[in-house]
């Protein structure tokens, strides 16, 4: 960081009257972290770095390696408005390097980064787009629950949506944090909220994503109530999803728009959609991360499940909305938020530009809703399935050489760690459907 970038920084950390800083990452698992210290630390922090103790943390690093340095991003730089004002609280998010002043290969932040600057070197900028799904439940005795804050549906209005004021106080201050908010409105499901901010380039979306979650689930708790961006939370109804639509940007135009195209599509767009399908067992790794994910991606409750793309069908897994010119994109339908964003990100523009650099063109678009066709007609179109299991996703994601590559030995040795322990943590419990169903016959 630059001596003007840094005393910049410094003026304006001291015009607002900050007090204290925190300095933010993820693990492997996209679960934010940080390190709190006082304002008078701050040069130190963006002049040399923090040092922490990496081995601490889920997927980063053995006792042996753990000395491990935070770099804060000065584009990241935010009050975080919910603190009190006479203790003003500011927090950056940070980059995680080793000794010698190497990006760490185990931060999920330098992976996407690393992608990025492949897209770069072919002319693109990645744009992503970002669709949060999530529940608002009571807590009972200070613990959470899965008891509804409300019976709303759809676009359903107080008194109904009895979140309202919640999402009020989330949207402000996400607002105040710099997001330009677009939409906020009850889901489907009881208790099922979304709110949607605008697009931004990968690394922008990806540092958002963990921020909204953050100040979502400390505004909830402020109201005694649950956040939760759990997959599926709760049988027999919709889980949530992250649904994520994305673009590539070429010469300041969107280069997935061609007036002359099929559908206005251009190559570069069918090609990217084609590198997503081709790819898409992979993805969903690191789009759909825990067991839980895999309750969700079943038939019959919106999530997809089929690897097909459509311009108009929400049965596909890559869906075409229909804007175009600037706002050309595809939507990735897959993605559920407990996802880690930075990876998430990183392994489908991986999958887009293999499409792209080897012209692998999608197969005909599937306009007919998929979950109506029989076994034998999606068999006779070529439609394949997502893994129905994170054990059948990992195996995907190690014989998916692109993929595997994009993400780098460090994080797939920690993927492949996770999923064993998650999987035998799983496979050896017992579950209450078990006792449910066996206790009293047996």
């Amino acid at each position: 960081m630059s001596k003007d970038i840094v005393t910049d920084m410094l003026a304006r950390i001291d015009a607002d009257l900050v007090k204290f800083l925190r300095l933010q990452f993820t693990d492997i698992q996209g679960m934010p972290k940080n390190v709190a210290i006082p304002v008078e630390q701050a040069e130190k922090a963006l002049t040399d770095g923090i040092w922490f103790d990496g081995s601490s943390i889920e997927g980063f690093a053995r006792i042996e390696e753990s000395d491990m340095l935070l770099k804060p991003d000065p584009n990241t730089y935010s009050i975080i408005p919910w603190r009190p004002s006479d203790a003003r609280v500011a927090r950056f998010i940070c980059d995680v390097y080793t000794y010698g002043n190497k990006p760490f290969e185990g931060d999920p932040r330098y992976i996407l980064k690393k992608n990025i600057q492949e897209a770069e070197k072919m002319g693109f900028t990645y744009n992503t787009g970002p669709e949060l799904e999530f529940f608002l439940f009571k807590m009972l005795d200070g613990r959470p629950s899965t008891t509804f804050q409300d019976f709303g549906g759809y676009f359903d209005l107080a008194p109904t949506d009895y979140a309202e004021d919640v999402r009020r106080d989330i949207v402000l201050a996400l607002t105040q944090m710099g997001f330009e908010i677009e939409a906020s409105h009850h889901e489907v499901a009881e208790s099922q909220h979304e709110i949607d901010f605008k697009y931004s380039t990968a690394l922008d979306t990806a540092d958002r994503v963990i921020t909204f979650k953050f100040a979502t689930k400390t505004l909830a708790l402020k109201r005694n109530l649950h956040a939760t961006f759990m997959a599926k939370p709760i049988g027999g109804i919709n889980g949530s999803g992250m649904h994520t639509h994305m673009s590539l940007m070429k010469d300041g135009k969107n280069a997935f728009y061609d007036p002359d195209g099929k559908r206005e599509l251009s190559d570069t767009a069918l090609y990217y959609i084609g590198g997503l399908l081709r790819h898409a067992k992979a993805i969903t790794r690191v789009a759909n991360p825990t067991i839980n994910s895999y309750k969700r991606l079943v038939p019959g409750y919106e999530a997809p499940v089929y690897i097909s793309w459509s311009a108009s069908n929400r049965s596909a897994l890559v869906r075409v909305p229909a804007a175009r010119g600037n706002s050309t994109r595809a939507e990735f339908r897959s993605p559920d938020p407990t996802c880690n964003p930075y990876l998430c990100f990183a392994a489908m523009l991986a999958a887009g530009l293999d499409g792209i650099r080897n012209k692998i063109a999608p197969p005909e678009s599937t306009d007919v809703n998929i979950y109506h066709l029989s076994d034998a007609e999606r068999k006779k179109l070529g439609i394949e399935m997502l893994p129905g299991s994170l054990l059948d996703a990992t195996d995907a994601l190690n014989r998916d050489q692109v993929v595997s590559k994009a993400l780098g030995p460090h994080i797939m040795e920690g993927l492949n760690s996770i999923t064993q322990l998650e999987t035998d943590s799983y496979r050896t419990t017992v579950h209450p459907w078990e006792l449910d169903r066996y206790l009293a016959t047996y």
